[in-house]
């Protein structure tokens, strides 16, 4: 019995060490998946006097993608962004985080702008209603406005073929 505890509290830390190797890091759940997306009305980056609003965009499947002229990675996905979602046809909305709003047309103007329209959130607070944590991340959001997915960090093409895009056509 002397021995028996300690062993048994060994196998215990050693299955939960075990456990928790095999979940990626990187991998950090959303509080949203299956939940009604926030409600949010913010003006449009492109244009101010407009506004973009979730209410709006109920009816149809389409990704929120959050960026900043200010994050390196989301300068990179831009381009890869602006390819891909014109060849597939995907609406694409942009929430600019946390930006001055002349950077953010700056960077729009300079490599292309992927969305079809981007709002402004120069607060954050449809950010913090969203749970981001970083950016960019990106939103799947299905017609009755639930969220569908979240991928945090830039997106590649592999990272729009394997996951976003199979998240859209469920989302369908």
């Amino acid at each position: 019995m002397r021995y028996l505890l300690p062993l048994l509290l060994f196998l215990g830390l050693a299955l939960m060490l075990a456990l928790g190797l095999e979940r990626d890091p990187r991998v950090l759940p959303s509080a949203l998946l299956d939940r009604p997306v926030p409600v949010f009305e913010r003006p449009v980056l492109e244009d101010p006097g407009q506004q973009l609003g979730s209410a709006a965009l109920r009816g149809q499947p389409w990704m929120l993608n959050v960026w900043a002229s200010w994050c390196e990675p989301c300068r990179q996905e831009l381009p890869a962004l602006r390819q891909l979602s014109a060849r597939d046809g995907v609406p694409l909305y942009g929430l600019n985080y946390k930006d001055r709003d002349d950077a953010a047309r700056a960077l729009l103007g300079a490599v292309g702008n992927p969305y079809r329209a981007s709002a402004i959130d120069a607060d954050g607070r449809v950010g913090l209603d969203f749970g981001v944590q970083g950016v960019p991340e990106t939103f799947v959001i299905d017609a009755r406005g639930r969220v569908r997915y979240r991928h945090q960090g830039p997106v590649t093409a592999e990272v729009w073929r394997d996951k976003l895009l199979p998240a859209l056509k469920a989302a369908r």
